[in-house]
């Protein structure tokens, strides 16, 4: 791997502008594996104008092109795959078998999901076909921010990365400083794909400094960013000032329904298995199971024997175990709120607070859940971001559906029923979006994002990419 310290700029490998340094800490370990260079302004500066100028060129390739060089990229992602996954690991604390195979897994299904949807976008649209003439064209929307989160980070980056480069913008990444590693090997990827030199950038840095400059910077024209909501309105309010475009993919408390009609076992089995899996820290987790009351019980035994199987280890071991919380900020954050959820009274039935047994070192949660849980409390509202699931009775179809959406957040939604009818009615309901029925997967180049303080726009496939386009109406275009 490239030196750690170093910025990828203009094609090249750079030492920083300022000599300021962080350890990157493995989180099952607690010990540092290496230092990032924490970039100012004027790394973000020179990042810009390398993007800057290297956008009318790239800009004005073709789409066979951009596709071309996505192949490229695509394959020296899948052949250093291995690597990948071993910088995950050590970087977020994913066990190395789930990094390889869901992690990486995910930034690989991407990277071919925008190789397909460069052609399915409608680059010149012809609205009347007896007007010819009259054309939408889309177009790049030229220096692309992109800010990443450290909790699925491949995922996150080739989303925005792949999204970008199949529009024909060009971008300065700045990866989370949390989990750095990924990304810098990433950054070689792109080296060894060839692109030219601009088109891709690399600056780590905190979001205090580079992620603030990097934001209110004049030469950027859309930011996409993924995190906390708090980031999310503080950088809308940033972007405002230049009327910056831009793309949130934020928080979330994702509600899972389970009628009394579902296959109960199946259901709560792998409505715990979701909640657990990265150690809780993902943003469309199913972590608030709302049961229909007269199988209520029956589920939460069910969900306390399902998160007690959980195994908590060592995430450079082999296994379907979860491995530690990624960082002590986050340790310490769900510590806290499963005290909290103690402290308000809801019913403890598996896990709690402190490490599991045998691992006193790391950033290791027990697998936690919380029965008899009202929609008022903490831990129903907040996203705890760990391995937390809080259950919540209901009566009727119309109080799941009241209770489902009574949070600020949006972003998915699972319906656990037999009824065929009542999958289809309760799914339009769900203010959400993007709903999944009973255990159905999302397909692949399907749109992610969400509703409400979850966010604004959408990632991957097609829709993916028009978040980087602009459509320029013309009039009167000469045909032939």
């Amino acid at each position: 791997m490239a030196d750690l310290t170093d910025f990828y700029i203009n094609g090249s490998w750079i030492n920083p502008a300022d000599a300021d340094v962080l350890d990157v800490i493995n989180p099952a370990t607690e010990e540092p594996v290496g230092q990032i260079s924490l970039g100012s302004a004027t790394d973000i500066d020179a990042a810009v104008a390398a993007a800057r100028a290297a956008f009318p060129a790239w800009s004005s390739t073709t789409v066979a092109e951009r596709k071309a060089a996505l192949e490229r990229l695509t394959e020296v992602y899948r052949a250093r795959s291995e690597e990948m996954a071993v910088a995950i690991s050590t970087e977020m604390g994913a066990p190395i078998s789930m990094a390889t195979r869901a992690q990486v897994g995910a930034g690989l299904g991407h990277l071919m999901s925008f190789i397909a949807a460069i052609d399915d976008v409608e680059w010149v649209e012809v609205p009347d076909p007896e007007s010819p003439e009259h054309q939408l064209l889309r177009e790049p929307t030229g220096v692309a921010a992109l800010i990443t989160p450290w909790n699925w980070p491949m995922n996150q980056v080739v989303l925005k990365v792949g999204a970008a480069l199949a529009a024909g913008c060009t971008m300065v990444l700045k990866p989370s400083e949390i989990a750095p590693l990924s990304s810098m090997l990433f950054a070689e990827f792109v080296d060894a794909a060839e692109l030219p030199a601009g088109v891709f950038n690399l600056v780590n840095g905190d979001g205090a400094t580079a992620g603030s400059a990097l934001t209110a910077h004049p030469e950027v024209d859309v930011i996409s960013f993924t995190g906390s909501t708090r980031a999310g309105r503080l950088i809308s309010q940033v972007a405002a000032e230049n009327i910056t475009r831009i793309s949130l993919e934020l928080g979330g408390k994702s509600p899972n329904l389970v009628f009394a009609d579902a296959d109960l076992e199946k259901a709560v089995r792998s409505g715990v298995g979701s909640v657990m899996l990265n150690t809780g820290q993902s943003c469309n987790a199913p972590t608030r199971m709302l049961v229909e009351r007269n199988v209520y019980d029956d589920a939460v035994a069910l969900a306390a024997v399902a998160a007690e199987a959980t195994e908590v280890g060592d995430p450079a071991e082999e296994g379907r175990h979860i491995g530690p919380l990624s960082s002590a900020v986050q340790f310490d954050k769900v510590q806290a709120l499963i005290q909290q959820g103690v402290d308000e009274g809801a019913r403890l039935v598996a896990g709690g607070p402190g490490r599991p047994e045998g691992l006193e070192t790391g950033y290791y949660a027990r697998p936690t859940v919380f029965a008899d849980v009202n929609n008022d409390m903490t831990i129903a509202r907040e996203e705890i971001f760990g391995p937390v699931l809080v259950m919540i009775p209901f009566d009727t179809e119309e109080e799941a559906i009241e209770i489902a959406n009574d949070t600020p957040y949006g972003l998915a939604a699972y319906v656990q029923t037999g009824d065929a009818e009542r999958a289809r009615r309760v799914s339009r309901q769900l203010q959400s979006g993007m709903v999944q029925v009973n255990g159905a997967h999302r397909a692949p180049g399907a749109p992610f994002g969400g509703y409400k303080q979850s966010g604004i726009g959408r990632e991957g496939g097609p829709l993916g990419i028009e978040e980087f386009l602009e459509v320029k109406a013309v009039s009167g275009m000469p045909i032939g």
